[in-house]
C-alpha cells in the first residue's frame, strides 16, 4: 500500500549520514525492547490460559520477534565497533542463533551466489529442501571458520574467545533462567519459537540470491560480487522494518555501510514485492517458481551459464526453457 522508494542519498551526504548517531541509537534501543518482548512471550505462554491454537499463534508471533532479533544482529554485527559487535551477540542469543555473525560475515559474503554457499538458493530448489541444506550448512561453516581463526590466532577452540561460544553461553544463561522462573516445560515453547525465528532467516536467504550465479574465470577466480548477484526490493514498509536489508546488492558490495546509506541499483534484479510479501509466496513452491523463474531468466538474459541450478533439476529446466549459453565464460556449476 505504501509503494516503493528508489531514491538514493547523494554521495556527498553519506559521510554525515553514516556519522549521525540517531540511526545507531535506534538499533541500540531495540536490543532491550526485543529481549523484553521475548521474555514476556515466554512468561505469557506459561501463565495465560491458551488453547493449542493460541499457543501456536504465540509461537509464530514470538518467532517473528526472534526474526527481528536476527535482522538487527545482521545490521550491527557487520560493524567494527566492539560495542555493536557485542550487542549483535546479545540480540542473537534469544533464538540460539549466535553463530550467525561468524557464518554470515566470513562465509556467506565470501561465497554468495555460488554453488558452494549453503545460504544461496538454487533455481528449482524449494524452500523446504533449501532449509535442510542451509541451516546445517551454515552451522558447519561457522564452526569451520571459527576453528581456523582460533588456530591462526593460537587460541584454544573451547575458550571464551570463541565467538560462537560467547553468544551460546548467553542463550544458555537466558533459557536456564526462564526454566528456573517458569519451569522446565517452558522449553516446549522456547524451542519451536526459536526454530521459527531461525526459519525467518532461512526465508530471507532463500529469496535474496535465488538462482543467481557469480562466474569464474579461466583460472578459477570468482568474479567480484556485483548488484546483479542479489535480488532487491524498494518496497517502503518492509525496508523500514528490516533496516533496508532489501537493498541487498549494495549491502554485499559495501557490507560496512549502515542501513540509512544503502542505495538502490537500477541494474539489480528486482523482486515483485517486499520480503513480507515474498515469504508466503516462497512457502508455496509452485507459486514461487511461477513468479520467480521467469524473472530469473530475464535477469540473466536466458543464459544458463549465469544460473545457479539445483543439480537435480538442471537438465530438466534447461530443456523446459530451451536455454542455450550466450556467454563465453564458464560457470562454476560444472
Amino acid at each position: 500500500m505504501l509503494g516503493t522508494d528508489t531514491s538514493n542519498p547523494p554521495e556527498s551526504a553519506v559521510p554525515a549520514l553514516e556519522a549521525d548517531p540517531y540511526y545507531r541509537r535506534v538499533t541500540f534501543a531495540l536490543v532491550p525492547l526485543l529481549w523484553a518482548a521475548f521474555i514476556y512471550a515466554a512468561w505469557f505462554s506459561q501463565t495465560a490460559d491458551l488453547t493449542w491454537a493460541g499457543q501456536l499463534g504465540l509461537i509464530i508471533a514470538t518467532g517473528g520477534v526472534g526474526g527481528f532479533c536476527i535482522n538487527l544482529g545482521h545490521e550491527i554485527g557487520h560493524k567494527r565497533a566492539p560495542l555493536e559487535r557485542w550487542l549483535a551477540k546479545l540480540i542473537l542469543a534469544p533464538s540460539f542463533y549466535g553463530h550467525f555473525t561468524v557464518e554470515h560475515n566470513r562465509g556467506h559474503h565470501r561465497d554468495v551466489a555460488t554453488p558452494e554457499d549453503p545460504a544461496s538458493s538454487r533455481m528449482g530448489e524449494t524452500i523446504w529442501r533449501f532449509v535442510w541444506r542451509e541451516m546445517p550448512g551454515a552451522f558447519k561453516r561457522a564452526w569451520a571458520l571459527e576453528r581456523e581463526r582460533m588456530r591462526v590466532d593460537g587460541q584454544a577452540l573451547w575458550s571464551l574467545r570463541n565467538e560462537i561460544l560467547q553468544p551460546a553461553l548467553i542463550t544458555v544463561a537466558l533459557w536456564s533462567a526462564l526454566c528456573v522462573w517458569l519451569g522446565p516445560q517452558v522449553l516446549l515453547f522456547l524451542i519451536p519459537a526459536a526454530l521459527w525465528s531461525n526459519f525467518q532467516l532461512t526465508s530471507a536467504n532463500y529469496i535474496e540470491h535465488y538462482g543467481l550465479l557469480r562466474l569464474r574465470d579461466a583460472n578459477g577466480r570468482l568474479e567480484t560480487c556485483k548488484p546483479q548477484h542479489s535480488w532487491n526490493s524498494n518496497h517502503v514498509f518492509s525496508n523500514w522494518a528490516t533496516f533496508h536489508l532489501q537493498r541487498h546488492s549494495d549491502h554485499h558490495a559495501h557490507p560496512l555501510r549502515r542501513f540509512q546509506s544503502l542505495r538502490h541499483f537500477a541494474q539489480a534484479p528486482q523482486l515483485p514485492n517486499g520480503y513480507f510479501g515474498m515469504f508466503p509466496v516462497a512457502y508455496i513452491p509452485p507459486l514461487w517458481f511461477a513468479v520467480m523463474d521467469k524473472r530469473l531468466l530475464a535477469a540473466v538474459n536466458h543464459d544458463p551459464e549465469r544460473i545457479n541450478f539445483d543439480p537435480r533439476k538442471r537438465e530438466t529446466l534447461i530443456a523446459k526453457y530451451q536455454l542455450k549459453p550466450v556467454m563465453a565464460a564458464t560457470a562454476s556449476t560444472r
